[in-house]
C-alpha cells in the first residue's frame, strides 16, 4: 500500500479501508466516523490554501473552487491514482456488485485515509498527503481550460484536425506520470506531462497554444 505516508499506527488505515458492509460482516470498525472527520479536514486545507493562493478571487469563486477539490468526482479521482479501489474492504454482497469501482464509496475512503493520517501524524502530514492531489487537480482546471482555448483556435480552420496521444508511461501504478503530444493533422504541436492524462492533454493544449503565440 503506496500512498507517500508510511502509517505509526496501521490499525489507523485498517480502519479507514473498511467499509460498512465489511465491517457488519467482520464485527470491526467501519470507515464512516473516519470519513466524517476527513471532510472536515479536507475542507479547512482547501480553504485555507486557495483562500491564500488567490487572494484576489471573490467568495463566490473561491466557493466554486474549493466545490470542485472536494466533490466526490474529484475524490474517486484522487483515490484511484493511489490504488484505492484494490484496497478498500467490503463485503461480499458489496463487492459482487462492483463496489470497489463506485464512486461514492472511493471518495469516502479517500477522506477516511486522510483523516487517518491526520490522527496519526496531524494536520501537517495531512495537508501533505492531500496537497500533492489538489495542486495537480487545479493544474487541469483552474479557469483556464487549455484544451478549450486550442479547440476554439483550430476550429476558425475546420479542415484542421487536433488529436491527443499519449507516448510515453512511467512509474508506478500509484504514481504514474503521463506524456502526451498534441497534433494538428499529423503535426507535434505540443508536448505535455502531468500525473493523470487529463492534465498531460491540459499541458500539452498550453504548449500549443505558446508556440503559436496566443495570449495565455
Amino acid at each position: 500500500m503506496e500512498f507517500g505516508y508510511e502509517f505509526n499506527n496501521p490499525s489507523l488505515l485498517e480502519t479507514a479501508l473498511s467499509h460498512s458492509s465489511y465491517a457488519n460482516e467482520h464485527h470491526v470498525q467501519s470507515n464512516e466516523r473516519l470519513e466524517f472527520l476527513g471532510d472536515s479536514v479536507l475542507s479547512i486545507i482547501v480553504s485555507d490554501y486557495i483562500y491564500k493562493t488567490f487572494p484576489d478571487v471573490s467568495e463566490g469563486e473561491l466557493t466554486k473552487l474549493r466545490s470542485s477539490l472536494v466533490c466526490e468526482s474529484a475524490l474517486s479521482d484522487f483515490g484511484r491514482e493511489i490504488g484505492l479501489p484494490e484496497m478498500i474492504k467490503l463485503g461480499k454482497g458489496e463487492k459482487s456488485t462492483g463496489g470497489a469501482q463506485r464512486n461514492s464509496i472511493i471518495s469516502d475512503a479517500f477522506e477516511a485515509v486522510l483523516a487517518a493520517v491526520y490522527l496519526d501524524s496531524g494536520i501537517k502530514s495531512a495537508e501533505k498527503f492531500v496537497m500533492r492531489f489538489v495542486t495537480e487537480h487545479l493544474g487541469e482546471s483552474l479557469f483556464k481550460d487549455y484544451k478549450t482555448a486550442l479547440q476554439e483556435v483550430i476550429q476558425k480552420n475546420p479542415e484542421e484536425k487536433v488529436g491527443y496521444f499519449i507516448i510515453g508511461e512511467e512509474g508506478p501504478e500509484h504514481d504514474k506520470s503521463f506524456t502526451v503530444e498534441v497534433r494538428l493533422n499529423s503535426n507535434v504541436i505540443g508536448k505535455g506531462t502531468g500525473h493523470s492524462k487529463k492534465a498531460a492533454e491540459q499541458q500539452a493544449a498550453k504548449s500549443a497554444l505558446e508556440l503559436m503565440g496566443v495570449n495565455l
